[in-house]
């Protein structure tokens, strides 16, 4: 990324970014990013940029922007000179980049995708061409159990094999498994931070992934401030925005960013297909997921079965649930496990388009075999599939007639 701060840089921090040196709050009358984009926008109908609010020579008064913010009031945030030039130093000294909206280097996905709702500016540690690569987002919650971290910790190395960067928002528990899983791999990880990407970067586990160029942070706000619940829901979209295709491991319905972020992408934005885990212990956060249009992932991570998350076009119908590890008898057809052992029914039809064996069937999914003859011996049972004297299994003729 840049060496220095370009001028429309600079005048994009001046207007909008704290400027804090270490944990010190400021003080400033900051434009918030509505204000901003009406500024912008105003600019380029009188054919200027950020830069010309700093130069004398340019012709342009701040009393154009009157019916947008106070002239007074810029006037104030531009004249912080002194203290972005102490800030930058600062950022500098712990290899951090800066990247505004008006730069070249500015992530060409998150101005395609989210458009004028793209941050104004964006701070880094690492190299940050990685962030138009694409990749896996893996997300999840801050309590999930050993279990789930490991899964997480599972996928992260599934994607480095699979040769995609592993997304994620640093957050402890699934994301922070997710992005060690990767790294530990050898694997491309981008970090989206909601706070302290100058303490985050200068972690020891860090270090040596940036400077070999494998691990990129990046994040919306001022390098030393601390969280915020609202910061850690905005940043979300950014993750997505970013990826090519979204997995979430663990959500409660309705609470925290985890599904706040993936509520939003399949309510609203829909940049990328989501999947949720459909494999250990049922979820009624991402069961409501599924309702909301995710697709359940049945296959365990490995370096092909991720391949598969980047096949599904972005706006093809769901799935109708999440698959459970078993259905509890007597279940009603509106139980959950019922609902979500169709999307086994459902696969398995995919699959034996040509009749496969048992252990043919457990290596595609990538599940093990007595979890595959547990499923494939209540499909008979249902009539569903039939079993081959050879040992293979085909649907049955009355689904073949369907």
């Amino acid at each position: 990324m840049n060496a220095a701060l370009t001028p429309n840089t600079q005048a994009i921090l001046l207007l909008t970014a704290p400027l804090m040196l270490g944990n010190a709050d400021a003080k400033a009358d900051l434009l918030t990013p509505a204000i901003y984009r009406r500024l912008a926008q105003h600019l380029r109908e009188l054919k200027h940029q950020p830069a010309d609010l700093l130069s004398a020579g340019s012709g342009l008064s701040l009393e154009a922007f009157a019916e947008i913010v106070d002239p007074a009031r810029l006037r104030s945030l531009l004249e912080r000179g002194f203290l972005l030039s102490q800030v930058v130093e600062r950022w500098k000294a712990r290899s951090i980049w800066v990247v505004s909206r008006a730069d070249s280097g500015y992530p060409r996905r998150l101005k395609a995708r989210l458009r004028d709702d793209a941050p104004a500016v964006l701070y880094g540690c690492g190299d940050g061409r990685l962030l138009d690569e694409g990749g896996l987002a893996v997300v999840g919650s801050r309590d999930a159990g050993d279990a789930l971290a490991g899964y997480a910790a599972e996928t992260g190395r599934a994607a480095a094999g699979a040769r995609r960067a592993l997304i994620s928002g640093g957050a402890k528990g699934i994301d922070q498994a997710a992005m060690q899983g990767a790294s530990d791999a050898g694997g491309t990880v981008i970090g989206v931070l909601a706070d302290s990407l100058e303490r985050i970067s200068m972690g020891r586990d860090l270090r040596t992934p940036i400077m070999e160029g494998r691990t990129v942070l990046l994040s919306p706000y001022d390098p030393s401030t601390s969280f915020n619940v609202g910061h850690a829901m905005q940043r979300n979209k950014l993750i997505y925005a970013l990826a090519d295709a979204a997995l979430v491991v663990s959500s409660d319905v309705g609470k925290e960013g985890t599904w706040a972020g993936a509520a939003e992408q399949l309510d609203r934005l829909r940049f990328v297909p989501v999947y949720v885990r459909a494999s250990g212990e049922p979820s009624a956060g991402l069961t409501a997921l599924v309702d909301k249009g995710a697709r359940p992932w049945l296959a365990m991570p490995g370096p092909k079965t991720v391949e598969t998350l980047f096949e599904a076009p972005v706006a093809a119908a769901a799935e109708p649930a999440v698959v459970p590890e078993a259905e509890m008898p007597g279940a009603s057809t509106d139980d959950p496990a019922t609902k979500l052992f169709s999307v086994v029914r459902e696969t398995v039809a995919v699959m034996l388009a040509a009749p496969k064996k048992e252990t043919a069937i457990a290596a595609e999914l990538d599940i093990s075999r007595t979890q595959a003859k547990a499923w494939l011996q209540r499909l008979v049972r249902e009539g569903f599939l039939s079993k081959q004297k050879n040992g293979n299994f085909q649907l049955a003729r009355e689904r073949n007639l369907l």
